[in-house]
């Protein structure tokens, strides 16, 4: 907030982005998880504003279907959910969707990435409207990145963990041999799982496909922790750019430490792991004046905006703020 006080402003690497974009979109989501604990106004009109600058609106307008440009709704529809009476605050990303269920097209998440930016989405809004179709559509959409994409779908049902798209399905290869599974885009998918599970109807029928697939890739992910607590860019290939990663680990404690919450997974045998995680993540990448070291920039793959080290700024600082703060949001519920 100090950073970045104009919340409109643009973001500027290799060309100008936004400040509607996906990257800090998931700030936002971890700043409302921080708003939910510690009800700070400093918070609630910092997002307020951002919203208000870009009207509630959508980069590409409400005819997007591109989930990275849908994801600000997550946020949107936060910020209306304190405020019901500004109507305006979802009426774009209302729009976008239901122009997308309004077609039979269901194949647009051909990238694990965007399931966390637009299934949340989806959600939400099935649980403020009490409608139905909000939640079908979500689920087919899912199933279709799950079973269909890359021929016979994009998650491995024998190593439990999912291929970031198409390009990475088998006879893809790490060097050792292994299948690439990056981290942070199996990040994005416990993302996604949560926060749709939570506003789901309690007796939905498809909460039940969602939590068990998030248990498998935690049994999954508990073995490939590595010993200083974070999980390597590349699961099952530490020698191919190894080494600390906040994303993915912030991501997998969001996830892991949600479910202990829940009472979904074994408080005695996931406790251990996101303490070990969440305590790397705070002595050893956070810095004293709250930047975060070890954050792996934009990309899709290990060897995407390296090196990853202590010192190094990435790309974009927002997304990994978000992680952060949402992995500290479920850990602070632990207490």
């Amino acid at each position: 907030m100090d950073k970045w006080p104009d919340v409109g402003k643009p973001s500027m690497t290799d060309r100008e982005r936004p400040s509607n974009i996906w990257t800090r979109a998931v700030y936002y989501e971890g700043l409302m998880a921080l708003y939910k604990l510690k009800p700070d106004t400093a918070y609630l009109n910092y997002a307020v504003r951002w919203g208000e600058f870009h009207k509630w609106g959508l980069r590409d307008g409400i005819k997007t279907r591109n989930g990275d440009n849908q994801c600000c709704g997550q946020t949107y529809i936060d910020l209306y959910l304190i405020d019901r009476y500004k109507a305006e605050r979802i009426k774009d990303i209302k729009a976008s969707i239901d122009n997308m269920i309004s077609t039979e097209k269901i194949d647009d998440w051909n990238w694990i990435d965007a399931l966390q930016m637009a299934m949340p989405v989806f959600a939400r809004l099935g649980s403020i409207y009490k409608d139905n179709s909000y939640y079908d559509r979500m689920h087919e959409m899912y199933l279709f990145t799950k079973l269909k994409h890359g021929t016979t779908g994009l998650y491995s049902t024998v190593d439990h963990l999912w291929w970031r798209d198409k390009d990475f399905v088998p006879p893809y290869k790490e060097p050792n041999g292994k299948s690439c599974y990056w981290s942070r885009g199996n990040g994005w998918v416990v993302a996604a799982l949560v926060r749709s599970v939570e506003f789901l109807p309690k007796k939905s029928k498809y909460s039940k496909e969602y939590i068990a697939t998030l248990k498998e890739m935690f049994e999954a992910l508990v073995p490939l922790q590595r010993t200083d607590g974070f999980w390597n860019v590349s699961l099952m290939d530490p020698t191919n750019f190894g080494g600390k990663e906040v994303t993915g680990t912030a991501l997998f404690v969001y996830g892991m430490a949600w479910g202990i919450n829940q009472g979904i997974i074994s408080k005695k045998t996931y406790l251990p792991v996101v303490q070990k995680a969440w305590n790397a993540l705070v002595t050893e990448s956070l810095h004293p004046d709250g930047f975060l070291g070890y954050v792996q920039g934009t990309g899709k793959e290990p060897k995407d905006s390296q090196p990853v080290t202590y010192d190094k700024v990435p790309n974009f600082e927002d997304f990994g703020l978000g992680c952060f703060l949402l992995a500290g949001s479920e850990m602070y519920k632990l207490k």
